[in-house]
């Protein structure tokens, strides 16, 4: 019996690590070949990470920055430690071109990318969005005044407005506030956000922001490019979500 449960809290293993970060189910199955299994699959994963950078182009998908003081880099090296910082070369190149502008717009400003895709395979899904499946999805985090949103991840620091939804289960529109007390205090920057949503709103190659209402009221913004996720996805006043 006690066989049986091994087994099966492995196969959990598995399942809870590809899920997260695609390849991290492959790399605890060959640990389980070595004796030293945690050191040998942190070892393992990470390896397989540097391969997959190498890989992914084949499969149509490039890395995005990680670290640094670059006009474009990631909100946290998590996303980068669970490969969800892969996008097709065009979703790069939108994604440059929109810091560079920034940039240049607000010096000192950094654009952060939060969430994009796995980089292997088509639609493999990366929970728990309902899309970022194909490399064509970016989040990026908000304009804060120091460039460093409440969030640590980036993440579930909503700037709270009107809304019409109501309460409803199952629902991927989670309040968070039980993380409230951990966030820091931060100075949401509306002109740099609103200047990032109009140009992402005016590139042809975007063809989908999603937003909640409230901030699209409150921003002052008209693009029929900027739409309502729904009441049953995930809440859109904490991050911008794009796609080509």
């Amino acid at each position: 019996m006690r066989w049986v449960i091994r087994i099966i809290g492995h196969i959990l293993i598995v399942a809870v690590l590809t899920i997260v970060t695609q390849i991290g189910g492959i790399a605890w199955l060959l640990a389980l070949l070595i004796r030293r299994r945690l050191l040998a699959f942190l070892v393992i994963y990470t390896a397989l990470s540097i391969g997959a950078a190498f890989i992914a182009p084949q499969f149509g998908r490039q890395p995005l920055r990680c670290f640094g003081d670059a006009a474009l880099t990631s909100a946290s090296p998590i996303y980068c430690a669970l490969n969800r910082h892969y996008v097709t070369p065009e979703m790069a190149d939108v994604a440059n071109d929109l810091a560079g502008h920034m940039a240049a717009r607000f010096p000192g400003a950094q654009t952060l990318t939060l969430d994009g895709s796995f980089p292997f395979f088509d639609g493999f899904p990366l929970a728990p969005h309902l899309s970022h499946d194909d490399g064509e999805k970016l989040d990026l985090a908000f304009y804060y005044a120091d460039n460093r949103p409440p969030s640590t991840i980036g993440y579930f620091a909503f700037e709270d407005g009107a809304t019409n939804c109501r309460p409803v289960w199952p629902t991927l529109r989670w309040d968070m506030g039980w993380l409230k007390p951990l966030w820091r205090e931060a100075t949401f920057d509306a002109e740099r956000t609103k200047a990032a949503l109009e140009w992402l709103a005016a590139d042809p190659r975007v063809s989908k922001i999603l937003l909640e209402p409230h901030l699209k009221i409150s921003l002052g913004l008209t693009s029929p490019k900027i739409r309502f996720q729904g009441c049953l996805a995930a809440r859109h006043d904490d991050h911008i979500h794009f796609q080509l």
